[in-house]
C-alpha cells in the first residue's frame, strides 16, 4: 500500500481569468539610480580608499530593490476569487463592480470614501475600480484598487 499519496494539483495551478502586475514604469529606474549615485558620491568624497565605494554599493541596490518592491503587487482573478496583493475576496461575495471615471476619482477617494474600505492604490496607475463586498460577515463595504486594464478586469469578474 502506498504510504505517501501523490499530491494533487496545487491550489494556484491553472490559468487566471485576469493577471496583472502593478509594476513601476521602467523609466523610474533611471532617476532612482541617478539619485543613488549622487548619494554615493557624497560618501565617496568623504572617505579615502575602498570605503569611498560603500555608498554606491549600498544606495544603488537599495533604490532598485525599493522600486521593485513598490511594483510587486499583482491583481488576479481565478475561478473562485479576486486577489489584490495578499488580500483575497471570493467571487461569490462580489456585488456591483464600478470603474471610477477620472473626473470622479478625487470624490471617490476623498469625501465619498468609507474608512472601512480596502484600498490598494498606486500613483503610477491611473484607472481605479470599486468592487462591492456583499458578504454580511465582512466589515469591508467595498474594495478600491488601481488597475491598468479595468475593462478586462470587469469582464473577468463578470464571467
Amino acid at each position: 500500500m502506498n504510504e505517501h499519496p501523490s499530491p494533487g494539483a496545487p491550489a494556484t495551478s491553472g490559468t487566471f481569468r485576469f493577471d496583472e502586475r502593478l509594476s513601476v514604469p521602467l523609466w523610474w529606474y533611471l532617476p532612482a539610480i541617478g539619485v543613488a549615485i549622487l548619494l554615493g558620491a557624497e560618501i565617496h568624497m568623504g572617505y579615502p580608499g575602498i570605503r569611498s565605494w560603500i555608498g554606491y554599493a549600498i544606495f544603488i541596490p537599495l533604490f532598485v530593490i525599493a522600486l521593485f518592491w513598490l511594483g510587486r503587487i499583482r491583481l488576479r482573478v481565478t475561478d473562485t476569487e479576486l486577489q489584490v496583493g495578499d488580500a483575497r475576496l471570493p467571487l461569490r461575495s462580489i456585488g456591483r463592480i464600478e470603474i471610477v471615471p477620472k473626473d470622479r476619482k478625487q470624490m471617490a477617494l476623498g469625501p465619498e470614501l468609507d474608512p472601512a474600505a480596502f484600498l490598494m492604490l498606486r500613483a503610477w496607475v491611473a484607472p481605479v475600480v470599486r468592487v462591492e463586498v456583499t458578504d454580511p460577515d465582512d466589515a469591508t463595504p467595498y474594495w478600491v484598487f488601481s488597475v491598468r486594464n479595468p475593462e478586462a478586469l470587469v469582464a473577468a469578474l463578470q464571467r
